[in-house]
């Protein structure tokens, strides 16, 4: 059984943002800590997340979408909720299990909203990549930023 601190990444469908974020956290602090993450529902891995971390070096194609029920029991230590729609409905744990939230922008919407403008693919598919960089520096920042903003 590992000692390491046991951190759940959870968004609403897990299919983007908390798949990146657990992605990233494997690649950069795996040793430091154990991530996983989940939604509040499934809605399968999100293919444009899986390429802009693809072309950062990190695979996630193997990952899996969870859903928040599989964790019901989980000693976990931090759950970072990061949508607003997670954080808003996010269950109760167990233990002294600190919920700390940390937004993330939907690249999904945002391309959807470009696609509206007319905006080509590669523009659409530079959302995914902002918000990718915009989670690598989050967790840059761990677990530091974990100790702080704890509640």
């Amino acid at each position: 059984m590992s000692d390491k601190k046991k951190v759940l990444f959870l968004c609403t469908g897990n299919s983007c943002r908390s798949q990146m974020a657990e992605g990233w956290a494997k690649h950069l602090k795996g040793e430091f800590l154990d991530f996983y993450s989940a939604g509040i529902e499934t809605h399968g891995l999100n293919l444009n997340a899986v390429k802009v971390m693809a072309e950062a070096g990190v695979d996630i194609s193997s990952q899996q979408s969870e859903n928040i029920k599989k964790f019901e029991e989980a000693a976990l230590d931090y759950v970072v909720t990061v949508c607003g729609h997670a954080h808003e409905t996010c269950p109760i744990f167990n233990g002294d299990c600190k919920v700390v939230h940390v937004g993330f922008r939907d690249p999904p919407k945002l391309a959807r909203d470009l696609e509206k403008q007319g905006a080509s693919g590669a523009a659409q598919l530079n959302c995914y990549r902002e918000v990718r960089d915009e989670i690598k520096a989050y967790i840059q920042s761990l677990p530091d930023s974990l100790l702080s903003q704890g509640n």
